[in-house]
């Protein structure tokens, strides 16, 4: 479109744009009736204008040019295993996130005979990642040098302190465990070896700018402890359904961990996989689950997320199934092949909400950050449970919001349907897990905001 066409319209200012809506409120107030505050303490304007900003806008350190559809597996049974990443690749996924817990016998190194997980496996076109749920060093090793040896893409996504914070436990102790990821940091230059797991927060309740300021302090740890030279650090993060604040989330991280990684000398650019929340997954009306995944992947695409994992919709309650699979796998493959997605890398740079929206959670989160490090930093207030309270206080505060119904759930706290019986239905336990047991510190739990009125509906089926 030529210039010239827009030559006979005068510029309107911001000023002008305010007096003219509160012209049109007549006599309202512009700042009660059109300006809302967010959980996060942030001020949303009804528009946003070119007058609100003195510079221009910087690029995203590390916003990738394309994204990969992740495709969640278990390793139970290593030939299972092999068979499902296969016919996930064969079915259009990028990536393959694998999962696996400790062998039975916790004197043998082997977890799992990964020969046989990675048979025919097309390590020059899929990207791999792991989450370990234990810390072996002679299996980790050895996985190493197999897929190095296959010029494999690779993300170990290892995280003590991810783990801590999850089951109060570390996984050998401290000073164990700071040894033994010492050393494969050490034997294994070129790897990306560390993860900063983000999921919890968001799924345990806590704010956007916790979950940032916890992502960086919980990175800093890291980064204060070990050398990582250039290696890249991963990050997980849960994507909510608050479409444009979730976009300038993922943006204010990567903005945030390059300004960190500088101070250390270290690689400015992390990895970034991310996957929809479970706090406003529900148990009724449980097809919108799709639709809450779908606009929450959206957010991570246009966050500029270098892997998105969908979730099954029937995950709350249904074992892994190959349908809910398949489902969220292809929401991935229509919002890639169909909607376009994948065309433009950075299609929320320039937009005058988002930036806004970027700066304002980077800048909060990095004072609180800074709190976190004035007062001992990350694992220290972990310790002191100090910030599992801050969670549990902004996660009440959302909480009652839900029992409110201002913050709204389709199908469970407004519009329910009444012949929806869901009792039958469970194939596993859609509830916090209570297992009282014996901790070195007090876990984060996820809890879903749905919770509470569920259990209630299902007492009454």
């Amino acid at each position: 479109m030529n210039d010239f066409m827009f030559d006979e319209f005068d510029a309107v200012s911001a000023k002008q744009w305010k007096q003219k809506i509160q012209f049109d409120l007549k006599g309202a107030d512009y700042n009660d009736t059109l300006v809302w505050q967010s959980l996060e303490g942030i001020h949303v304007k009804p528009f946003y204008h070119k007058d609100d900003f003195s510079d221009s806008f910087l690029p995203i350190p590390g916003q990738p040019s394309q994204w990969n559809i992740g495709q969640f597996i278990f390793i139970d049974n290593p030939e299972i295993a092999n068979k499902l990443a296969l016919d996930a690749i064969d079915r259009g996924a990028t990536a393959i996130y694998f999962s696996a817990k400790t062998s039975n016998d916790p004197q043998s190194e082997l977890v799992f005979d990964f020969h046989k997980v990675f048979q025919d496996f097309p390590f020059g076109n899929v990207t791999i990642y792991f989450n370990f749920q234990f810390l072996k060093f002679d299996f980790i090793t050895g996985l190493i040098t197999f897929l190095s040896e296959k010029n494999a893409t690779v993300f170990y996504n290892i995280d003590p302190l991810g783990n801590l914070a999850r089951t109060g436990n570390w996984f050998h102790n401290q000073r164990t465990d700071s040894e033994l990821l010492e050393k494969i940091i050490r034997t294994n230059t070129s790897e990306a070896i560390l993860c900063v797991d983000t999921t919890l927060y968001e799924n345990a309740g806590a704010n956007r700018v916790q979950q940032l300021a916890y992502a960086i302090a919980h990175a800093n740890e890291y980064l204060t402890a070990y050398d990582l030279g250039q290696q890249i650090m991963t990050f997980e993060v849960s994507v909510g359904t608050n479409y444009f604040f979730e976009i300038s989330k993922i943006r204010a991280l990567r903005k945030l961990y390059a300004a960190l990684a500088a101070e250390y000398g270290a690689n400015p650019h992390c990895h970034i996989i991310a996957r929809p929340s479970k706090r406003n997954k529900t148990l009724y009306d449980y097809n919108l689950n799709m639709l809450r995944t779908t606009t929450e992947c959206m957010s991570a695409i246009v966050g500029g997320a270098d892997t998105i994992c969908n979730v099954p919709y029937d995950g709350l309650y249904h074992k892994s199934n190959e349908f809910g699979e398949r489902i969220a796998r292809n929401q991935l493959l229509v919002l890639k092949s169909e909607s376009y997605f994948d065309m433009v890398s950075n299609a929320a740079d320039g937009s005058y909400y988002i930036e806004s929206l970027t700066e304002e959670l980077a800048q909060k989160a990095l004072e609180l950050f800074k709190d976190i490090e004035k007062n001992g930093g990350f694992l220290q207030q972990l310790k002191q449970g100090t910030l599992q309270k801050k969670i549990k206080d902004s996660a009440k505060k959302e909480q009652q919001l839900f029992d409110d119904g201002k913050l709204v759930l389709v199908g469970t706290n407004k519009y329910q349907s009444d012949i929806d019986q869901m009792k039958d239905e469970l194939e596993l336990y859609p509830f916090v897990k209570r297992n009282p047991r014996q901790t070195a510190i007090q876990p984060i739990l996820e809890n879903r905001l749905a919770e509470a009125s569920e259990q209630e509906r299902l007492s009454h089926e």
